[in-house]
């Protein structure tokens, strides 16, 4: 049998159990302040998410149907409001995709698209700056027509490419639909402000 020989034991300076003691306490503190930090960008992520699905709403432009005002690839911040005139840029559903196009008339407003393209609403000519090229483009519906209570009557800048209220396919567009007015341009840098 083999003796056991005793350990020595060595006994810590004053120094080193205070150097022990101090990296513990920073360990966790770094660890409160790391989880406090977590928890305070978990709650900020969330109030943006919210703050961006119920009030101003992101998108992504695709398409060429709102050229020149609005361009492929360009990213927007909505506005959710009811309040929406003659010449409001709006985004809204449609088939499940967001379809960009510009209020052309009310509910009550009777609208009438001649050959050349020109848009008459309650019998006056429509004075359209944004407006790319005129044209009566893909229309099937019958017109002069009275845009229906609750509804909106929407076509693009456009003109010739847009699929608008002037396809029976789109038609008049109902406030369920509507996501909100296009309020402001965030990227690319050069096209960053106030969309009208």
């Amino acid at each position: 049998m083999k003796k056991h020989e005793p350990r020595e034991v060595v006994i810590p300076s004053r120094e080193e159990v205070a150097r022990e003691r101090e990296k513990l306490r920073n360990r966790s503190s770094f660890r409160r302040n790391l989880f406090s930090t977590l928890g305070f960008l978990a709650v900020v992520a969330a109030v943006a998410v919210l703050i961006s699905t119920q009030f101003f709403p992101v998108i992504q432009v695709s398409g060429d149907s709102m050229e020149p005002l609005l361009e492929d690839g360009e990213i927007l911040v909505l506005q959710k409001t009811e309040d929406l005139e003659t010449g409001d840029p709006i985004a809204f559903y449609y088939q499940s995709r967001i379809l960009l196009k510009r209020v052309i008339g009310t509910a009550g407003d009777y609208i009438d698209i001649d050959e050349e393209g020109n848009v008459y609403v309650n019998g006056e000519l429509l004075d359209e700056p944004y407006v790319r090229d005129k044209s009566l483009g893909e229309c099937d519906i019958e017109l002069p027509c009275q845009v229906p209570e609750g509804k909106l009557f929407v076509m693009g800048d456009h003109r010739s490419v847009s699929i608008d209220s002037r396809s029976s396919q789109v038609g008049f567009i109902g406030q369920e639909q509507i996501m909100g007015k296009v309020a402001f341009s965030v990227w690319p840098l050069d096209r960053i402000g106030i969309v009208k």
